[in-house]
């Protein structure tokens, strides 16, 4: 079924894409132009996995991520780009607040990521018009995080206040689709790196 066929549902606000089905979320990634640079600079996103896999298993269903300009955590890797970072959040609920872990004022941060095209990455182009959030050039060494490539785009074309992204797993020459994500525009940060 190709993205034309698709009926995407009217997507507002970060639980309309949460609960959309799984068809729209993917004809939306299939379409999605990616977020500029400039308008993920600075910025932290709070976050929710989609769908069985983030409820089961112990995976969190909220999180945050952030997004920075500083020293390369990784000397190889395409360019230009950006860099970013999770953080844990308080599992409450996904229509309640975000909180990070251990607090707001001092969050943990984790799971660090290269941003670029993802039309730049020989082996995960599949959605050429997003970003790939690339944890295997994040400095996280052989931890659990270096094994994850995320797809970013925006929902709603020219606005990055609402993403959408599509997590997979890389072991080896084999990968594996770990589920949709939601982003939406929370708080502004300070961090370099």
């Amino acid at each position: 079924m190709t993205s034309a066929l698709v009926h995407v549902p009217k997507l507002d606000t970060p639980l309309d894409v949460y609960r959309a089905p799984a068809d729209a979320l993917e004809a939306i990634m299939i379409r999605g132009a990616a977020p500029p640079f400039d308008d993920l600079l600075g910025w932290e996103f709070d976050g929710w996995n989609v769908g069985l896999v983030a409820g089961g298993f112990g995976l969190n269903r909220k999180f945050r991520k952030g997004f920075y300009e500083g020293p390369a955590r990784s000397a190889a890797g395409p360019t230009p780009f950006i860099q970013g970072y999770n953080i844990p959040i308080h599992q409450d609920g996904p229509d309640r607040p975000h909180r990070a872990k251990p607090s707001d004022e001092q969050p943990k941060r984790f799971g660090f990521y290269r941003v670029y095209a993802a039309k730049e990455n020989p082996r995960f182009h599949r959605y050429e018009g997003a970003l790939l959030l690339d944890y295997g050039l994040g400095g996280n060494g052989f931890s659990p995080p270096a094994l994850l490539r995320d797809y970013l785009a925006q929902v709603h074309p020219g606005s990055s206040e609402l993403l959408l992204g599509k997590a997979y797993v890389a072991l080896g020459p084999f990968s594996f689709v770990g589920g949709f994500f939601v982003l939406h525009r929370a708080r502004k940060h300070e961090f370099k790196g």
